[in-house]
């Protein structure tokens, strides 16, 4: 028995994202918590999980408020580091109307990208049941080895390897440098969370199934989840396809946080069933259950602190 069930490495920070306007008629921002694989811990902590966090904040007021929202909602932050020199990164979120967003981060640099190899608590890492990663710990040389040598650590002990890439293009000095990252995830994981438009940009094919089966052939993935947004999401597993449509809101806010939800939803059926008694039945109800989830979470500001309760998720779903 492992001490958690899900122990994930990387980026934690704010996200301010518009929240109306000032007299004056200025955009007001609302500094929400974020960052891509703390939203994957929060929403497996909410389902009753065992999760814990690695990474870097600053010692400042938004570092210091990180942590607290984390111990808030049950992520273990012991390794959690604070820099005493380098500020907590930011990100500013511009919403379109459609509810999809661009970022603008400040981080050159930032404390997320200065976690270091020897901050890595290699016990922790031993002691999961899944280890989770994307790219942002792997934009900039210094964290990018804390982050393989916690991969290579975790897949020693037997950990199940979740990675989503979560591109950033505005991050990475070009985009050969991201795709040679990509790539060694992709090397090394044995569950995938992929959008329509990473797999388009990696495979250059436009055709998603087309994009899956060449990186298929590159591969050894056993369990694929695709992201299409509002066409729904696609699961591949073996000899089996799995799609399953959207459940789309009127009333959705913005688009932040969805596919950590939908990820999170998917790595918690991982947990429950394993990646070797996966069947149509079980895929099609784990991507119903991730959509809800993904759904829900488009109709609230942040996504970190205000995920849904199982209830709620399986209310929407019609999932007993």
């Amino acid at each position: 028995m492992k001490k958690y069930d899900v122990v994930a490495l990387g980026e934690l920070l704010i996200d301010f994202t518009e929240n109306g306007t000032s007299p004056q008629g200025n955009p007001v921002y609302e500094a929400n918590p974020g960052g891509a694989p703390c939203n994957v811990l929060s929403m497996l902590t909410k389902l009753g999980r065992k999760t814990a966090f690695i990474g870097k904040v600053g010692r400042d007021i938004f570092g210091s408020r990180l942590k607290a929202v984390l111990d808030e909602v049950g992520i273990d932050t012991t390794n959690l580091v604070v820099d005493e020199d380098v500020r907590t990164t930011l990100a500013f979120v511009e919403t379109f109307a459609d509810g999809d967003r661009d970022f603008s981060f400040y981080r050159n640099p930032g404390a997320d990208m200065m976690l270091r190899e020897e901050e890595v608590n290699l016990e922790m890492v031993k002691d999961t049941n899944i280890f989770h990663f994307g790219t942002l710990s792997m934009t900039h040389e210094e964290v990018r080895l804390a982050t393989k040598k916690a991969v290579e650590t975790a897949k020693e002990a037997g950990a199940v390897i979740s990675f989503d890439p979560n591109l950033r293009e505005p991050l990475w000095k070009s985009l050969d440098d991201a795709r040679e990252q990509v790539a060694y995830g992709l090397s090394r994981c044995d569950v995938l969370k992929i959008s329509d438009n990473e797999i388009q940009w990696f495979t250059g094919e436009k055709d998603y199934d087309a994009g899956i089966r060449k990186l298929r052939q590159q591969y050894d993935i056993p369990l694929i989840m695709l992201s299409m947004g509002k066409e729904g999401s696609r699961a591949y597993y073996q000899d089996l396809r799995v799609e399953v449509k959207p459940f789309l809101q009127e009333n959705t806010i913005e688009t932040t946080g969805a596919g950590d939800t939908f990820g999170a939803c998917c790595l918690y059926y991982v947990l429950q069933c394993g990646l070797h008694n996966l069947d149509k039945e079980k895929l099609t109800q784990m991507l119903t259950f991730a959509n809800a989830a993904a759904s829900i979470i488009t109709t609230r500001k942040g996504a970190l602190r205000v995920m849904p309760t199982e209830s709620e998720v399986r209310a929407l779903a019609c999932l007993p």
